[in-house]
């Protein structure tokens, strides 16, 4: 059996990339919009192939997984003898666990929705939570975006002194593996979340008085966690020239007007979501289709990850 990949409409530039990247082809596929906003995929030829369904869920959340969906049972429908979901960013990652009576365990369900219609494998690049896996009945590769943003972070030559700073307790492990690679010290700031936008930042643990910042994040949605983040670090001193640095560039709503009046030299985020053109953002983006495509190309030939994985 050949590697194929089926794009989804959410990130098509991506899934592209991939494909090129690997010499794989490139499905033909279709999705048909009714006027009540049901959607009906339809894919091409993938009989006895090994399929790679490529389809962040990033903005739109609800739209793009249903979509994904239905692309898994469609590519299980016409035969596929494989199938792979690779969705780079994975909404509802966030929801691994219930915080008070009521809530669902958002992860579960919709990784348990994925198995249901065709999924053998799920791929993700520096998800939320890495309780991701344990949840999901069918193997998680969870990869890292870290080297390929560490590596732009060393190119803007980041001086000596820079200080990587967490911006929250759940940022610990990934802003340490920005530190190993680029050989800099640590700072962490704790933060309460007291609603879906907005946050409460509390003093840094770690010397960031007269020190450049770079603040490390998986993913940056509505802006509220740097913001305070940068708010605090300048009430401790630390030099008005930021560099914020992030897996997923959700970058939702009103983010870019919130985040242009912070003294923020470089936003550097990767394409696991597609991204518009930003004016007011010092905005930079790095590429994930080559760390997918090796990955792909992996799996397909039944070879280890372990280069390519992130750190639990």
């Amino acid at each position: 059996m050949n590697a194929q990949i089926v794009s989804g409409t959410s990130n098509r530039i991506l899934a592209r990339a991939i494909a090129t990247t690997q010499g794989f082809p490139l499905v033909p596929t279709q999705v048909e919009r009714f006027p009540d906003g049901e959607i009906r995929p339809l894919v091409g030829d993938v009989r006895g192939e090994d399929v790679y369904v490529v389809q962040p869920t990033g903005r739109a959340v609800h739209d793009h997984l249903i979509e994904l969906l239905l692309l898994l049972d469609a590519c299980r429908r016409s035969g596929a003898e494989r199938i792979t979901a690779v969705v780079p960013y994975f909404g509802y990652a966030r929801q691994d666990r219930r915080s008070r009576a009521g809530e669902p365990v958002g992860a579960r369900v919709m990784t348990d929705a994925l198995v249901a219609a065709g999924a053998e494998r799920l791929i993700v690049v520096d998800p939320h939570s890495s309780a991701l896996e344990a949840m999901c009945a069918v193997p998680v590769e969870m990869l890292t975006a870290v080297p390929t943003l560490a590596d732009a972070l060393m190119s803007m030559a980041i001086p000596d002194d820079a200080v990587l700073v967490a911006p929250d307790l759940g940022a610990v492990k990934l802003v340490e593996h920005y530190a190993s690679l680029l050989q800099r010290s640590v700072a962490v700031i704790r933060k309460t979340r007291t609603g879906g936008t907005t946050v409460h930042a509390e003093d840094p643990i770690g010397d960031v008085d007269g020190r450049p910042s770079v603040i490390v994040d998986d993913m940056i949605s509505c802006g509220g966690t740097i913001e305070e983040a940068v708010r605090v670090l300048l009430a401790r001193g630390a030099v008005p020239d930021f560099v914020v640095v992030a897996t997923h560039g959700l970058l939702v709503g009103t983010t870019a007007d919130r985040l242009a009046r912070l003294p923020i030299r470089r936003l550097l985020v990767t394409d696991t979501v597609s991204q518009e053109p930003m004016p007011a953002l010092p905005l930079q983006v790095r590429s994930v289709a080559a760390l997918l495509a090796e990955a792909i190309g992996w799996l397909h030939r039944d070879e280890p990850l372990d280069d390519l994985l992130m750190r639990t």
